[in-house]
C-alpha cells in the first residue's frame, strides 16, 4: 500500500494567483508555493480582488493545499537601517494578504548580519513585531541557509525560535541548503541523526515544510544552486529515504528545482518524487 505524501511546487504568478493554481494542478502538484509579488523589487501592484477570488475557487476545487508564499529575495531583517524597516513592512503586507488566500505563511530568508555583529535579540524583536501586526492564522516560516547567512547552522534557528517565543514561528528545511551547509542527510542513518539533532535544538513541532531540491554543488560547499531531483550531487536515493521517513509523513514537500526545460518545477520532477514514495 502506497503511503500518502503531499508533493507540491513553487510556481510562477506571471498569470496571477489563479494562473499559479492552474499551473500547479497541471504538473500534478497538490501543494503550492508562490511569490506574492515580484521578488526582485520593492513595492506591490494594485490588488486584484477578482484574481484572489478565482484563486480561492480553483485551489479549493482542485484540493491544492497547503499553500505558501515565499518572501522576496530583497529582504534582510538583520539589517539595522532602512532595509530592515522595508523588509518588515513587506512581510506585514504579505502575511495580511496570505490570510485572504488561505496561505499558511511566508517562507523567509531572514538575511545576514552586518559588520559581523550578531544580534539575535534585535532580530527576534522585529519578527515579534511582524507577528503582532498580522493575522494569527499565518506563520513566519524561517528557511535554513545553504550559504554563510543566518540559518546556516541550527543554533541560529534555535536562538531565534526561543527569543521570538511564538508558535507562529515555524521552520522550512531545504535539502540543497542542508547539503551544501554540511548537514548530511544522504542515508537513512544520517537523516535520522539530523532529525534527532533538529528536534533537540529547535523542536520538530516548529517544522512546517520541506523544500526538496538536488544540488549542483558538492557537500559542504556553501553554495545555493538547485538541481533537478536525482540529477545533482545529492542523488536519487536520499530523496527516497526522505519522502518515506515515518517522522515526516505529515509534512509537505515543495519542489524548487530548475525544471528539465529550465522553466521551474515541472511534471517530470513531480512524477520522479511521487515515484519514490512507497
Amino acid at each position: 500500500m502506497t503511503n500518502s505524501r503531499t508533493i507540491g511546487a513553487h510556481v510562477s504568478i506571471a498569470d496571477g494567483f489563479a494562473g499559479a493554481a492552474r499551473r500547479a494542478a497541471a504538473i500534478g502538484a497538490t501543494a503550492i508555493q508562490m511569490f506574492s509579488a515580484s521578488p526582485h523589487r520593492w513595492g506591490r501592484g494594485v490588488e486584484d480582488v477578482g484574481d484572489i477570488e478565482a484563486f480561492n475557487r480553483y485551489a479549493a476545487a482542485h484540493v491544492i493545499a497547503p499553500r505558501y508564499f515565499h518572501a522576496s529575495y530583497l529582504l534582510n531583517l538583520a539589517d539595522s537601517g532602512r532595509i530592515r524597516k522595508a523588509s518588515a513592512a513587506t512581510l506585514v503586507a504579505e502575511l495580511n494578504l496570505a490570510s485572504r488566500l488561505g496561505v499558511a505563511g511566508s517562507v523567509v530568508h531572514v538575511g545576514s548580519w552586518k559588520g559581523g555583529a550578531v544580534d539575535y535579540d534585535g532580530l527576534a524583536g522585529v519578527i515579534r513585531d511582524i507577528l503582532k501586526r498580522t493575522p494569527r492564522e499565518t506563520s513566519f516560516i524561517m528557511e535554513n541557509s545553504g550559504t554563510r547567512k543566518i540559518g546556516v547552522v541550527l543554533e541560529d534557528i534555535a536562538a531565534l525560535a526561543e527569543r521570538v517565543g511564538s508558535p507562529r514561528f515555524k521552520v522550512c528545511l531545504d535539502t540543497c541548503h542542508l547539503f551544501t551547509a554540511g548537514h548530511d542527510i544522504r542515508t537513512r542513518e544520517t537523516l535520522d541523526a539530523f532529525l534527532e539533532e533538529f528536534d533537540g535544538k529547535v523542536g520538530m513541532e516548529r517544522l512546517e515544510l520541506w523544500h526538496v531540491n538536488d544540488s549542483r554543488d558538492p557537500f559542504g560547499s556553501y553554495r545555493d544552486r538547485h538541481e533537478n531531483i536525482g540529477r545533482g550531487a545529492i542523488g536519487l536515493e536520499p530523496f527516497r529515504a526522505l519522502v518515506n521517513h515515518p517522522k515526516l509523513e505529515k509534512f509537505p514537500f515543495i519542489l524548487e528545482v530548475p525544471g528539465f526545460d529550465d522553466e521551474g518545477p515541472d511534471q517530470k520532477n513531480v512524477a520522479i518524487l511521487k515515484g519514490l514514495v512507497m
